[in-house]
């Protein structure tokens, strides 16, 4: 009787050790409605080039009107009838409108820096302009939303530089091709043709996602993408947040099919989109690192870490699971999205525990100091947003990236959490933890 209790005692103890371990590494740091909520106020103070208010917009979109985003399951084109939380959105459309209209450049131009370098960039700002003149804006205030974004479709079309198979270049002054552009244009073209019924124009956004996938992808890197080909200054480096960006903007284009009068006549488009963007998780998952960050140089191991990178990339696995059913890289994107939502190592305040296939509840009280966050809610550590080889202080994009892996979130678990038993499982520097774990109860088994 004195060895069945002993091996009982031995048993109990070492079962309380492995749950108490276990669920300390795994318990789910999230951010509350308040912190989410300062994340978007810094992100609305940063926001000033052409793509970060376009993001901005993007992420407004998703986060709070989600039956407008073309990555939720509602059919497009939309309602006509714009809600209230659509108002900031269509506010951002009306005031970039009313500054190109003061800019008085005569013929085609962007929706914003009609005399700057990068052509890629101000398009992100279309589906704002798109949806604004759809819900009738212009009505009200007098402004030319159509002819605004008709202007800036022509422009791309006729005035960009291209390569001889077609590839519009993300820069002006020369033919240059940069991974961010996927995230920046082909987007804009696919909600332009939805809304206009051109099925061509849907295609050509297709036809982008699939020439900058050519001239970009690294079959060597496993399907990562290069940042920058062509032109001068190029980045053969697979840069996390370009990898980033391509992979969420194929993935708009993608929701766009599914989700238009279009999706039974261009399925095989949307498998290539979904596996395109398999490819980059694939590529690049492998490579995040023992603190659930990524390198600013995925695979460079002398880069500095960049939380946001991280966020973009988690937002885009939830994507795929909900619109594909690819649950592959889901253990990561949680574990991204606790190490970027957990306390500060030296905050005193409690987390809060809960599943993984719960959506953020409301918060009227901080949750304490974060470990990624500044206390204004900055995102930290972060690649400088104008200087992509350094690492920076403040980014607009960051902050956008971290709304829209909430959004991603948010959505995933509200359609059931498909896959959250992969994500369940343990990955990376977790399988670890179980792995000492597991030498501790053996020990004490078979060691006492």
């Amino acid at each position: 009787m004195k060895t069945k209790r002993n091996w009982r005692s031995k048993l109990l103890l070492a079962a309380s050790l492995f749950l108490a371990t276990s669920t300390s590494g795994a318990r789910a740091q999230e951010l509350t409605d308040d912190q989410l909520g300062a994340v978007k106020n810094r992100l609305a103070e940063g926001a000033t080039h052409s793509w970060e208010i376009g993001t901005r917009t993007e992420a407004l979109i998703e986060d709070d009107t989600s039956s407008y985003s073309v990555l939720s399951n509602n059919g497009l084109p939309p309602s006509q009838q714009a809600p209230s939380s659509l108002d900031e959105v269509i506010s951002i459309a009306r005031e970039v409108v009313q500054n190109r209209t003061k800019a008085d450049v005569k013929g085609l131009q962007p929706l914003m820096d009609a005399n700057g370098g990068a052509a890629g960039d101000p398009p992100s700002i279309g589906v704002a302009v798109l949806l604004a003149n759809w819900t009738g804006a212009g009505a009200q205030d007098g402004q030319d939303y159509a002819g605004a974004a008709s202007s800036q479709l022509e422009y791309l079309l006729e005035k960009v530089p291209k390569s001889s198979d077609g590839a519009i270049s993300h820069r002006t002054e020369q033919l240059q091709l940069w991974s961010d552009f996927v995230y920046m244009v082909p987007p804009f073209l696919a909600y332009y043709g939805v809304l206009t019924q051109n099925q061509s124009l849907v295609q050509q956004a297709y036809d982008q996602c699939r020439l900058y996938r050519q001239y970009l992808v690294d079959d060597d890197a496993g399907g990562m993408w290069k940042h920058i080909v062509m032109g001068d200054n190029t980045d053969s480096g697979h840069w996390s947040t370009g990898n980033g960006w391509a992979a969420a903007g194929m993935l708009r284009v993608l929701g766009t099919i599914q989700h238009s009068q279009y999706s039974s006549n261009m399925k095989e488009q949307a498998k290539n989109l979904t596996n395109w963007v398999s490819e980059i998780h694939t590529g690049i998952y492998p490579h995040l690192r023992t603190n659930s960050l990524f390198g600013n140089y995925a695979d460079d191991s002398s880069s500095f870490d960049d939380a946001s990178s991280t966020a973009i990339l988690a937002s885009t696995v939830y994507r795929l699971a909900v619109l594909a059913g690819i649950h592959t890289h889901l253990p990561a994107a949680e574990q991204c999205r606790k190490a970027l939502s957990a306390p500060s190592s030296n905050s005193t305040s409690s987390a809060s525990s809960s599943s993984t296939a719960t959506a953020p509840a409301s918060s009227s009280t901080s949750a304490g100091a974060l470990e990624h966050f500044t206390a204004d809610m900055w995102l930290t550590p972060v690649v400088n947003p104008n200087q992509f080889g350094i690492e920076g202080e403040k980014s607009p994009e960051a902050q956008a990236f971290v709304v829209e892996m909430y959004a991603a979130w948010r959505d995933w678990t509200a359609v059931g959490s498909p896959g959250a038993n992969a994500a369940g499982r343990v990955h990376g520097a977790g399988a670890m933890s179980l792995w000492v774990c597991v030498g501790v109860v053996l020990t004490m088994l078979f060691g006492m």
